[in-house]
């Protein structure tokens, strides 16, 4: 059962989020807008954007970024300092030279299916995959689809292990 959340201290924001049961959000994270599945821990200093989703038992690490368009499965942990990117050509400026709003950029989701591990440091690219159960090796760079169960590392992300689909 998911419950709508606002609560602002010092230390923590949280605003109209839907937060499962069990959540446990670490001291100064920022949230608002999204969806934190039962059982989930989010660490210190996070920063989940409007429309994210993470699922139910979910570890979301120190230091991670998750924008807006990012759907996180069960299960799914997520390494210190991981950043996705939803937009595959970032600008400050409209064409007009004013600074962008919403509608002046194109908004690609990404999708982590269930039981995924993401190591610290990796950058997840807008429009990717990763597969039920896959690994990202630390401080990879993942620009395309990662299979089921197989594991990627590197600069960027290349297949080490191919996972049994």
């Amino acid at each position: 059962m998911l419950e709508r959340v606002t609560r602002r201290s010092d230390n923590q924001c949280l605003v109209d989020v839907l937060l499962g049961e069990k959540v446990f959000v670490s001291q100064f994270v920022n949230a608002y807008g999204c969806e934190i599945g039962e059982n989930s821990k989010i660490g210190s200093f996070v920063e989940i954007q409007k429309g994210a989703k993470i699922g139910p038992n979910c570890k979301i690490s120190s230091h991670t970024f998750v924008c807006e368009g990012v759907e996180i499965g069960k299960g799914v942990f997520v390494g210190h300092n991981v950043s996705f990117i939803n937009d595959k050509r970032p600008s400050a400026c409209a064409l007009d030279g004013t600074l962008q709003r919403e509608g002046d950029w194109t908004l690609i989701k990404t999708f982590v299916e269930d039981a995924a591990s993401i190591g610290t440091g990796a950058i997840i690219m807008c429009g990717v995959r990763i597969g039920r159960g896959a690994v990202i090796g630390a401080g990879a760079v993942v620009t395309k689809d990662v299979a089921p169960g197989s594991t990627v590392v590197g600069v960027p992300a290349r297949i080490l292990h191919k996972g049994k689909v």
